[in-house]
């Protein structure tokens, strides 16, 4: 399962590491846009496989943050 970007913003901070197991609804990065902080949050429990992101770098709506397996 990809997890993917809500909104455009910068990534201000990663709360999972590869490899790690982690809950359906857990947080996965934290968006900050326009002085705002917005969780992404994974969709289902799994292990994360992949992180595309790195903090401090700008995403789109509907960029891929992470895999979840």
């Amino acid at each position: 399962m990809e997890v993917k970007a809500t909104m455009a913003g910068s990534v201000w901070k990663i709360t999972v590491e590869q490899g790690q197991t982690i809950e359906e609804g857990q947080d996965v990065v934290i968006l900050e846009s326009m002085k705002m902080e917005i969780p992404i949050t994974a969709e289902q429990s799994g292990v994360v496989k992949a992180l595309k992101v790195n903090e401090g770098a700008f995403v789109n709506e509907g960029d891929v943050i992470a895999i979840i397996e």
